[in-house]
């Protein structure tokens, strides 16, 4: 079973010498034993998931919260990767002028998210979909001299900040076993088959993030797709599902699962794991959905009190639940409404306790729908 996976291979002679990973072509061989509870694990995931969808096409402005679940989830994946940014970054009206490396990052991610969700209606999941999502994920931010777009074609290592082949946790395969590795993963992925699509998407992850096709990025393309394949698969109808909060949470565990497989092959162990991420993360959306949909009845309500200028402050309510910290000049511009049309809208929702005034010295006024924030900045 130790080369159930696959095995190292000695690359280069004398002092240049080192040995990367050569994984074997999915699926494993023996087969995955389906025992009790991956079967218990499976049938919660899918069960939540089926939820979760079925959710999601009754939420009216269903678009709006998978557009705030996008920034969140995208400002998540890139934590995972050292990114140091905040949900309040993300989401300053004055985000043009205040972008910083972090920040752009995120931006990047999010812009990767719909690019591939698009593509995805013209494009099968395959290699040159992966490509092209991470030319627009590196795109003019650090990493952007790391290839965008195109699979490495020198060795890359993972390990500890200053670490070298000689010290590295983990070697990928080398370019041309990577090469071909990739190939193969394209082929399963795309293959008819009788696996369940969890289980099968547990394993284009782990496999994925094997292989470390790019120079960076790797972990963020891993992450994306999983929700695209589930996407293709029909399980989901919205990009509703993100595991990056749980992969977070568990990164130690995460990481020595898969490198369990690697080492000794214990395919079912990663399986188990990544189906109880897929269950949490999805349970995790549904109760987030609750409570924006709860918060957002109460608070149409008190707007529909507004005795004054109740058109604008309507519309200025539907703008902040995209646009959840607002300045009044980039509202007006936006919506077309005057200035002072806009402020005497925000005095109201500011009357009757939806938006609150920030606290930030150094810019323009800013006004925050806080109670939306407080749901969105969980786990952030």
């Amino acid at each position: 079973m130790k080369k159930r996976a696959g095995e190292y291979k000695k690359n280069l002679s004398g002092e240049l010498q080192y040995n990367s990973y050569e994984p074997k072509p999915l699926p494993p061989s023996p087969s995955i034993e389906m025992n009790e509870e991956i079967i218990f694990l499976l049938v919660k995931a899918n069960r939540t998931l089926g939820i979760l969808d079925a959710l999601s096409s009754r939420v009216p402005n269903i678009n709006l919260f998978v557009s705030m679940y996008v920034r969140k989830e995208a400002l998540l994946s890139s934590q995972i990767e050292g990114t140091q940014a905040t949900l309040d970054d993300i989401l300053d009206p004055e985000l043009e002028n205040n972008t910083n490396s972090n920040v752009a990052d995120v931006i990047n991610y999010i812009k990767a998210v719909w690019y591939a969700t698009n593509r995805l209606q013209e494009l099968p999941l395959c290699n040159r979909l992966l490509r092209e999502i991470h030319k627009v994920l590196l795109e003019d931010i650090r990493g952007g001299e790391k290839d965008p777009g195109e699979f490495r074609y020198s060795q890359n290592w993972i390990g500890p900040q200053g670490s070298t082949l000689k010290n590295a946790t983990y070697i990928p395969p080398n370019s041309d076993d990577m090469e071909i590795a990739m190939s193969d993963l394209e082929k399963f992925i795309n293959c008819e088959d009788d696996l369940d699509a969890l289980i099968k998407i547990a394993l284009i992850h782990y496999q994925f993030e094997t292989i470390h096709p790019f120079l960076d990025g790797n972990g963020r393309i891993g992450r994306l797709l999983i929700t695209l394949f589930l996407r293709e698969k029909q399980l989901l109808n919205y990009p509703t599902l993100y595991i990056s909060y749980f992969l977070k949470r568990n990164r130690i565990e995460y990481y020595d699962r898969m490198m369990d497989v690697r080492l000794k092959g214990t395919f079912e162990q990663w399986i188990k794991f990544f189906l109880k991420g897929i269950a949490e993360s999805a349970e995790d959306a549904i109760t987030t959905i609750d409570l924006l949909v709860a918060l957002n009845e109460r608070d149409y309500t008190k707007v529909q009190g507004v005795k004054s200028s109740l058109k604008t402050t309507v519309k200025v309510f539907e703008y902040i639940k995209s646009n959840p910290i607002i300045d009044i000049k980039k509202t007006s511009t936006e919506l077309g409404i005057s200035f002072n049309t806009v402020s005497k809208a925000v005095n109201n929702l500011m009357d009757i306790g939806i938006l609150r005034q920030t606290q930030n010295a150094n810019r323009n006024r800013c006004f925050a729908y806080e109670d939306y924030l407080a749901i969105l900045r969980k786990d952030t």
